[in-house]
């Protein structure tokens, strides 16, 4: 056998270039159609959106949940490096920061480009509302944000050669006070955005108390798969602590998929199985209405069904593809909170109460626009270059089965 069958799926010498070759073809396509769409959006504002007078959230907001989620799972995993201290994790401590950091900024970004006056976002600094609970959220993030940025800069600098133990000692006590402050920080403003959604009285859809559970569990779940498929994709060493780790995290994925189940169930089968309240008609809608599809095969199929068979196979490249879909696919349950949320009237017959006869604009029907799609493809491309850019010149992976610094400490 030889040393390449060992560490799992071999690959011809010739084959690494040309995949780099085929992802840096479809990272440039996604850069230049997207960077495109944001110019326009810079330029034009929203008018090539496909939102109503009555929808005026859609997909760039489902993005901004969506990616916030991946951030703050990124980071609680990180937690059980410099917290919890599970010694196993410690390879992926500082590269679960870094992602924690890239998400972030790519959901701010998302959020931004959702706002119809962007210059306007220093309004919330300058004069909050501490009454809102969007004011809240956004201090949270800046807190948050610096935090994650400082223990980023702690885990790199510890994990520089020639540190002392008595260095190494001291950015490992640092280290556990920044991470006891970021798990409640992450913990409270993920929630704040499920909460945010919770405390619109008009949307029963939403006014529910299980939703900061729900964004905390999916946030855990989205972070954990994204972070998974990297560790298997991107990894420099190949051997069996790496397989060791890979089988760790795949692990959780497959438990927090379980978790997620179980509140979605409970979320979805009370209102639905007795028709208690609007929201019932709405949950109808996300099941059986014109988008099922989204619920059932994108998310049901692709992003649970299919994951829990590939992430409980041995080999670690099929484990890393059930990772990917688990974190890709979840934007459609970010989907499928935002807009059916927004498309049963507040009042009966608003729907009808204003005819346009020329735009035809006022509706609550809502389809995101190829626009609205290039502008988020946009985002991705950008944060998947600032990724790249950290794993080339930060030390943010060591091999699983080399000796951390650590060690040397005791």
């Amino acid at each position: 056998m030889t040393a390449n069958a060992q560490v799992g799926r071999p690959m011809p010498s010739a084959a690494g270039p040309a995949a780099r070759y085929v992802v840096f073809a479809v990272w440039l396509l996604a850069a230049i159609v997207g960077g495109y769409a944001i110019a326009q959006r810079l330029l034009l504002g929203e008018r090539l959106t496909a939102y109503s007078s009555y929808i005026p959230w859609g997909l760039w907001v489902s993005a901004y949940v969506f990616f916030i989620g991946l951030s703050a799972g990124a980071f609680l995993l990180s937690s059980l490096v410099y917290v919890f201290r599970l010694r196993q994790f410690e390879p992926i401590g500082p590269l679960a920061l870094f992602v924690a950091v890239v998400t972030l900024a790519m959901a701010l970004l998302s959020i931004l480009f959702d706002l119809g006056h962007m210059e306007r976002f220093w309004e919330v600094y300058l004069r909050p509302q501490w009454h809102s609970m969007m004011a809240w959220m956004v201090w949270l993030y800046t807190a948050y944000f610096v935090l994650l940025v400082a223990e980023l800069a702690v885990a790199l600098r510890r994990r520089s050669p020639g540190r002392s133990p008595g260095q190494l000692q001291r950015y490992d006590r640092v280290l556990l006070v920044l991470g006891s402050v970021g798990v409640p920080l992450a913990v409270a403003f993920h929630g704040g955005v499920g909460a945010l959604f919770a405390t619109v009285v008009a949307r029963g859809y939403w006014n529910t108390a299980i939703f900061p559970i729900l964004f905390l569990s999916g946030a855990l779940l989205s972070g954990s798969g994204l972070l998974t498929a990297i560790v298997v994709f991107v990894w420099p060493r190949r051997d069996g602590a790496w397989r060791k780790l890979v089988a760790d995290l795949a692990r959780i994925v497959v438990g927090l998929i379980l978790l997620e189940l179980l509140l979605e169930f409970a979320e979805l089968s009370i209102p639905a199985w007795y028709q208690v309240g609007p929201e019932s008609s709405l949950i109808g809608y996300v099941l059986f209405g014109p988008y099922w599809y989204v619920f059932w095969i994108v998310y049901g199929l692709f992003g649970v069904a299919v994951p829990l068979v590939l992430l409980t196979r041995r080999d670690t490249f099929v484990r890393g593809i059930g990772a990917a879909l688990v974190a890709l696919t979840f934007l459609a349950v970010r989907l499928d909170l935002v807009i059916p949320g927004l498309v049963a009237p507040e009042l009966r017959g608003l729907e009808r109460a204003y005819l346009d006869p020329v735009g035809g604009r006022l509706t609550y029907v809502y389809s995101p626009s190829l626009f609205e799609w290039q502008v988020t493809l946009g985002v991705v491309a950008l944060g998947a270059a600032v990724f790249y850019l950290g794993r080339r010149f930060l030390p943010l992976m060591t091999g699983a089965g080399e000796v951390e610094p650590r060690e040397t400490a005791r």
